[in-house]
């Protein structure tokens, strides 16, 4: 039997991130073979990740980044079975390399394929269902491309945001944060009336109408009464018309043109866990 010395196992350990005597029992399997006790641990990972896969993974992390143009940002949720895991700063480590690497990438499924370390993304994340034991994912992923990108993470990590305006300006990184962090606690449903399905409208209108009916309106009132209605619908529940968190007192899309006049939110991407 090959002597495994503490040095073999704490490369072993900081190489995968799992403990001290899962690295040791993989040493002494793969008999002192550095890279067959690398295998050795992934294949644990394979067999919990197997045992799991029907395993609610609805914690985690949501890290937002930006490239250093500001003119490209991702949303990357890293997700987990509970919260424990989801607030190890090793978790979180891994969360925040997987979304700097994804600033390179378009897709999710090019993300997973991607090289992470000598292994894929995929191989990774299996690796550490192994070492955390329990059902590791990517599970959402956003790129938004605009003039200027900002973004804002929510306090615990459970809620990214980046928004897109429409130009840069001094003033343009405070701006989109702020428009960020609307948008992480309002959470709107478009970005404008363009950006509403129509089947949400058909659905409030049918709303408003039932409960003008309730309040005893006439039938021939209430087309017109059920759109102004849709009107206070647009207005709370799209981005660019809701009232600013910050000054009631104007708009988002006002707030923005702080910037300059013609300066708008042209898109915004929100990710949020469960």
């Amino acid at each position: 039997m090959a002597k495994i010395t503490a040095a073999e196992v704490n490369k072993l350990r900081k190489a995968t991130g799992a403990g001290m005597m899962d690295c040791k029992k993989a040493l002494v399997e793969a008999e002192g073979d550095f890279d067959k006790a690398i295998e050795i641990l992934r294949k644990k990972g394979q067999k919990i990740a197997a045992k799991r896969a029907d395993r609610d993974s609805s914690e985690g992390a949501v890290i937002a980044k930006v490239n250093a143009e500001a003119n490209k940002g991702v949303v990357v949720s890293l997700n987990c079975e509970t919260d424990f895991v989801a607030k190890n700063d090793s978790f979180v480590a891994l969360a925040q390399d997987l979304a700097s690497l994804a600033l390179t990438i378009s897709t999710k499924e090019e993300l997973l394929a991607s090289d992470f370390n000598g292994i894929t993304v995929q191989d990774k994340l299996i690796e550490q269902t192994g070492v955390i034991g329990e059902k590791i994912e990517i599970g959402d992923f956003r790129v938004l491309e605009a003039p200027f990108v900002g973004s804002y993470i929510h306090a615990g990590n459970k809620i990214g945001v980046l928004t897109g305006l429409s130009a840069s300006g001094d003033n343009a990184a405070a701006v989109a944060k702020d428009v960020a962090m609307q948008a992480a606690a309002m959470n709107p449903v478009a970005l404008n009336e363009d950006g509403v399905d129509q089947s949400v409208i058909d659905k409030e209108i049918e709303i408003a109408k039932d409960q003008l009916r309730q309040e005893g309106k006439p039938e021939a009132m209430l087309d017109n009464i059920a759109k102004g209605k849709i009107k206070r619908f647009f207005k709370d529940n799209t981005l660019v018309n809701q009232a600013f968190i910050k000054d009631s007192k104007q708009s988002v899309a006002d707030y923005v043109k702080t910037l300059g006049n013609d300066v708008t939110v042209v898109a915004f991407e929100r990710v949020a866990l469960g």
